[in-house]
């Protein structure tokens, strides 16, 4: 789907509070959220701190403080975009609000359609903030009904992280595999040079396997779902999951609930895994690695991460000091700062060319290679943005295939049919 196919679906959409489970924008607030009109002098923001962001949160944080006299509440508001959904739609119902909350790629949506975030474009005129200046690709992700809902932040996509003393062990070049046929030549190379040693290791499924197989299943031809149809049992769909299983049961693929880790312990000769996980593997691995794209033909990519939003639900003049936050946070210098810090992608155009961050990305050509990749990314699956539940649902059915050992087309099978039931019951009448 190109991006002008995704925003007419967004212009069509009309769905309801039972399409996406998800409270109306009942909460109040407290009495300082309300506002008497008067000089803001406290926000608050919810985050799950992104790529072990909150030190360098906490640092431009303190810096808005001290441009703007506004002090920032930094809450840790989960240890996932989900985590965070969960609170920010239980503050929906009559919950404190915050002024500013991260909203991931599947998660800012269902929020949009129920009214419970501020449209932004208003906003950005009241406030001055400079929309054109940010990668059009990542601003226009969260359009809806002509609306912006959202300004890119912690914006990522998977990338491929390979192990380069491992790799010389197995005797292969000094880059990623090209396709996934090449990984499973290389495979039993690596596994036969770096004993016991998974020869790659991904997330699992509540880790968001979904996320990264969807590049996967691509490379296959398929994909799951074309627009709203569930394309889960298509012949090219179902080969890709007979190789993921089949690479599982080699051994040759490991499936792990912290796969950061066991690759930056040296017990995975290679990982998929976000962007944004780039500044903390630097950190912990004691061994040279590298980045690749993940393996072709493209796209086989999707962009992934995080956006900031404003809760509906609070007082004009606490909106436009949180549009004040989020600008500051995500200007020029600042997505420079949080790039370096994390691994994710500047989100301004002008960043990438920006001379502390072309420095940057000659010293550190693995934070390059998410910038390039950037060029052969795709919009990413009605069943698993759009569908409510979709990628929790797909992830578990990767599980099910792999560590569960199920057979690939009776898991696609269940998955093809729930989609559609969900389809048909929350979206189908609505649109």
């Amino acid at each position: 789907m190109n991006p002008l196919d995704r925003r007419r679906f967004l212009q069509l959409s009309g769905l309801t509070l039972g399409a996406v489970g998800l409270s109306a924008c009942a909460g109040t607030g407290s009495t300082e959220q309300s506002g008497d009109g008067g000089p803001v002098e406290t926000l608050t923001m919810w985050s799950n701190h992104p790529g072990e962001s909150k030190p360098v949160e906490s640092q431009l944080l303190d810096a808005f403080t001290e441009e703007t006299g506004i002090a920032v509440n930094l809450v840790t508001a989960g240890a996932s975009y989900e985590e965070a959904a969960q609170r920010f739609n239980a503050a929906l119902s009559g919950g404190e609000l915050p002024d500013v909350v991260i909203a991931s790629d599947v998660t800012w949506f269902n929020f949009a359609l129920n009214d419970a975030i501020t449209p932004m474009d208003d906003l950005w005129q009241a406030v001055g903030v400079d929309t054109a200046g940010y990668v059009d690709s990542l601003r226009e992700d969260y359009e809806f009904e002509g609306a912006h809902y959202a300004l890119p932040y912690a914006r990522s996509t998977p990338l491929y992280y390979y192990n380069k003393p491992m790799w010389a062990a197995a005797g292969l070049p000094d880059r990623g595999p090209e396709t996934w046929a090449e990984f499973a030549e290389w495979a039993p190379r690596l596994a036969a040079a770096n004993p016991a040693v998974a020869p790659m290791v991904v997330p699992d499924g509540s880790n968001y396997l979904d996320w990264y197989f969807q590049g996967m299943i691509w490379t296959f031809g398929g994909a799951y779902s074309d627009e709203w149809e569930p394309t889960f049992t298509s012949p090219e769909s179902l080969e890709a999951g007979r190789f993921l299983q089949d690479m599982y049961r080699q051994n040759f693929i490991a499936i792990s609930n912290d796969a950061n880790n066991q690759f930056g312990a040296a017990q995975a000769a290679s990982l998929l895994q976000s962007t944004g996980s780039l500044g903390g593997l630097k950190e912990t691995a004691q061994f040279e690695f590298g980045t690749a794209f993940l393996p072709g033909p493209p796209p086989g990519t999707p962009t992934g991460g995080a956006g900031l939003t404003i809760p509906a639900n609070i007082s004009d003049e606490r909106k436009e000091a949180a549009m004040q936050l989020i600008a500051f946070l995500t200007n020029t210098d600042n997505t420079v700062t949080f790039s370096q810090a994390t691994g994710y992608m500047p989100v301004r155009q002008d960043a990438i060319d920006d001379p502390e961050m072309v420095a940057y990305l000659e010293e550190n050509p693995n934070a390059r290679t998410a910038l390039e990749q950037l060029a052969v990314t795709a919009p990413q699956d009605y069943a698993r943005v759009f569908l409510p539940g979709g990628g929790a649902r797909i992830g578990a059915g990767l599980d099910r295939i792999t560590i569960g050992g199920e057979d690939v087309e009776t898991v696609f099978r269940q998955l093809g049919e729930e989609s559609q039931q969900v389809y048909e019951r929350d979206i189908e009448p609505k649109l």
